[in-house]
């Protein structure tokens, strides 16, 4: 047992720094772990609680190898594998004695887990009511998440300390009509995160740069990218040699030794289902598209695009400020019409409402009269009913009646207004009052000292007619964007666990005996451990002491010689070896 903790310490200082945290991070270690060298990291690996938390994460094929007597020729292609990653065998593909023991352990008490399964049944072409039925299910969840991640990019989504999004955040969806069922919710943005789409950090969900992207793309392109994700993302033991994956009837039987796993598998069909890749009963059947993209090939919606429904890209606009589409609107028309316009219903016909409010919004999200204009008239199957003219025309003129700058003079935000009622309303109002607005006197303006953005955001909030001006004096457009989160998760291995491992280099080097040795005296020391020391005297000869270890320094172990009842002072470059009584 002493060998393998020393062979494993050798190999995890032989390892890269990226390798090594690749490591520490699937055995789940803590950064803030209190090991100082790698002799630490191999006894802490090699814990039997340790090593049987890591067997939950194996697979019943590197389950069946581990308990095999020749691991290394049961499946060679294997050997570079999970197993290895989570640092249970050694180079040759053999279990530590430690890991052996516990896979004994575990076989005794689990023995279904660690024999081989029978071949997964084979899928059937499913049919054509079923497929109609799973691309009608795909297109609607691609809008349930569409809804999701732009009332996300505005405003993030909250989590609970334990993950979940927020109650009141779900009622906003569910009053939105984003979503049917309040549980649904954890699904759609699991399937965001495996796409790149949206990433949860630290007490918030955020939408990505690829998140915006993909509301814009067209249906067949979002299923594409959310079935490449939910691909990528399958954990390594439903993956096959060829990038495909398992036929859902295997999934149940493939971690046999994680008790979270049965749960976790009904989630990734169900997440499967609502993405129209299997069926919603349990049968065989699989679907043309899930076929290509099981057996390895890229994700493609071709021939799922013959049971969609068909999109538009025109609305009928009416007197009482609704508009009409008879159909599913292309996302990005249907996007561009909600920065102006309030959905009022979701279906296969949708109806959009125009308010002063919704208007205003548009224009400080960047549009103007004139783009609306343009934008509507290319849209409408009925041309622009005079009301909405008529609201578009009052809305601009009083749009931009509070104008914010940065004065370069100050450093200050300037708020001008030509209504000077206006203009005392907002220095009076309570909601602004974190804005710290003072009274220029004689200039009729405000000052503070926020940013001109942040000014300009809490005035647009509060449902004051504001623009913002540029260094010229001209309008700018201002697109509120939390998300600008990049697509790429933040915190990889290797700097997670930076600090852990500069501490493992520096400790005790795992070459020759010395370092093992002093890493045997100090643990010694350390509990006062009584230790046979055996010694090579000037003579050549060696000879051995049974001491209490009290003491390491200067290079000399001190200890209390029971034998003679004396306190001994050892040269440590003269100690050959060091054993237990």
């Amino acid at each position: 047992m002493v060998s393998d903790a020393r062979a494993l310490a050798t190999r995890l200082a032989d390892l890269g720094d990226a390798a090594l945290a690749r490591t520490l991070a699937a055995r789940g270690v803590s950064p803030q772990s209190g090991w100082h060298d790698f002799f630490d990291a191999a006894e802490g690996l090699l814990d039997p609680a340790s090593i049987d938390r890591a067997l939950t994460h194996l697979d019943r094929r590197d389950l069946t190898a581990l308990h095999s007597t020749t691991p290394a020729d049961t499946d060679p292609g294997r050997r570079d594998g999970r197993p290895t990653l989570l640092a249970l065998v050694d180079e040759d593909g053999n279990a530590y004695t430690q890991v052996a023991e516990r896979v004994a352990a575990a076989a005794t008490a689990a023995p279904d887990a660690f024999r081989p399964t029978g071949p997964p049944p084979a899928a059937l072409p499913a049919e054509p009511k079923a497929a109609a039925a799973a691309a009608e299910r795909a297109f609607t969840t691609a809008g349930s998440l569409a809804d999701i991640l732009l009332a996300c990019l505005h405003t993030p989504l909250a989590r609970t300390g334990a993950g979940p999004v927020s109650a009141v955040d779900r009622r906003r969806l569910r009053d939105a009509g984003a979503l049917e069922f309040a549980d649904e919710l954890e699904d759609l943005l699991g399937s965001a995160a495996d796409a790149g789409l949206a990433v949860a950090h630290e007490r918030e969900w955020t939408v990505t740069e690829a998140g915006e992207r993909w509301l814009e793309a067209p249906t067949p392109l979002r299923w594409e990218t959310i079935a490449e994700g939910f691909r990528a993302e399958l954990p390594d033991g439903l993956r096959t040699p060829a990038n495909g994956f398992l036929v859902p009837a295997a999934w149940a039987d493939v971690y046999p030794l994680d008790p979270e796993w049965p749960a976790r598998a009904d989630q990734l069909r169900r997440m499967g289902v609502r993405w129209g890749l299997f069926g919603a009963d349990d049968s065989a059947a699989e679907f043309p598209w899930t076929a290509a993209l099981r057996a390895g090939e890229p994700a493609d919606a071709a021939t799922m695009a013959a049971y969609l429904p068909a999109e538009i890209d025109r609305v009928y606009l009416q007197a009482d400020l609704t508009a009409i589409a008879p159909g599913p609107l292309a996302p990005a028309l249907d996007l561009r019409l909600r920065s102006i316009a309030v959905r009022e219903s979701r279906a296969q016909a949708s109806t959009y409402r125009f308010t002063a409010a919704s208007v205003g919004a548009g224009m400080t999200e960047g549009e103007t009269a004139a783009s609306m204009r343009a934008f509507l008239a290319e849209l409408s199957l009925t041309g622009i009913p005079q009301p909405l003219d008529y609201l578009i025309e009052s809305t601009a003129a009083r749009h931009g009646l509070v104008r914010v700058s940065a004065d370069d003079a100050t450093g200050r935000t300037r708020v001008d207004s030509s209504d000077a009622g206006l203009l005392e309303a907002i220095a009076i109002d309570q909601a602004l009052r974190p804005l710290g607005l003072l009274v220029l006197e004689g200039d009729h303006a405000l000052s503070s000292r926020v940013a001109r953005d942040a000014v300009y955001w809490s005035l647009a909030d509060a449902r004051y007619p504001v623009v913002a001006l540029d260094a010229t004096g001209a309008p700018e457009s201002i697109h509120r964007r939390t998300a600008a989160t990049p697509s790429v998760p933040a915190a990889a291995p290797e700097a997670t666990y930076a600090r852990l491992i500069r501490t493992l280099r520096g400790g005790h080097g795992t070459q020759g005996e010395a370092g093992w040795l002093e890493r045997e005296l100090e643990q010694a020391v350390r509990a006062r451990a009584e230790i046979v020391v055996v010694v090579r005297m000037p003579d050549g000869a060696e000879r051995s002491f049974t001491l209490e270890a009290a003491g390491l320094g200067g290079g000399r172990l001190r200890g209390r010689d029971r034998a003679a009842d004396i306190e001994r002072t050892l040269p440590v470059s003269s100690i050959v070896s060091v054993g237990a009584v």
